[in-house]
């Protein structure tokens, strides 16, 4: 047992530098499938999907391996339901032995507009439940979280009634597109760094008063 802690403990240069953990919120169930709060499962089903891979149930989470140009991307969809998420990311940042630096965490804000896309390479838990667990079980802020915007149109107090609320027809339709630029965005910061994704990523959607 101590001699696997201990190789835990040092990351093997040569396979966690191509590994990287790609965590998507959410909470299991049918029920909860097509919620705002599960957006971040949506993200990882797309890119399952469009990699020709699926989805296996594994420790705290359903797990794909997508490879990519000699990059290995671990997709995680913790069953822990959304407010202990970061039991199934410490498990398996521990489990493929990955620097901080190799987590990126995606999930909604209802702080943002629906398709605005915010990625940080660190910092708060902004109020969201999910990666507040995430941080009490890393002890740290230092791993990177896009967060998808998912609007706030909602009254005094119905917070939970709207997150765990369906998207409306037209944002439905926007899914597939939103989930080809979070996709090109994680590679980009896989690939050539946080940088660069931020970059990329960090734009607000189009609108009529908005044609950046």
């Amino acid at each position: 047992m101590l001699l696997r802690l201990l190789r835990r403990s040092k990351p093997d240069p040569a396979v966690s530098e191509k590994c990287f953990l790609v965590v998507g919120l959410g909470n299991i169930g049918a029920e909860y499938a097509a919620t705002r709060h599960n957006i971040g499962f949506m993200m990882l089903d797309a890119w399952a999907q469009a990699s020709n891979v699926v989805f296996a149930p594994g420790r705290y989470g359903d797990r794909a391996v997508v490879h990519d140009k000699g990059r290995e991307f671990h997709l995680l969809k913790p069953s822990t339901y959304m407010n202990l998420s970061g039991n199934a990311v410490r498990y398996w940042q521990r489990e493929l032995n990955l620097e901080l630096n190799h987590i990126l965490v995606i999930c909604d804000d209802i702080n943002l507009p629906f398709g605005t896309l915010r990625l940080r390479g660190s910092g708060s838990d902004g109020g969201h439940n999910g990666l507040k667990n995430i941080q009490e079980m890393l002890e740290s802020q230092n791993w990177a979280r896009l967060r998808i915007g998912v609007g706030h149109d909602f009254g005094q107090g119905r917070q939970i009634d709207y997150v765990l609320g369906a998207f409306d027809e037209e944002q439905k339709g926007k899914i597939p597109e939103l989930a080809e630029k979070v996709v090109a965005g994680v590679r980009t910061w896989a690939f050539v760094g946080i940088g660069q994704a931020m970059n990329q990523l960090n734009t607000r959607p189009k609108t009529a008063n908005n044609e950046e």
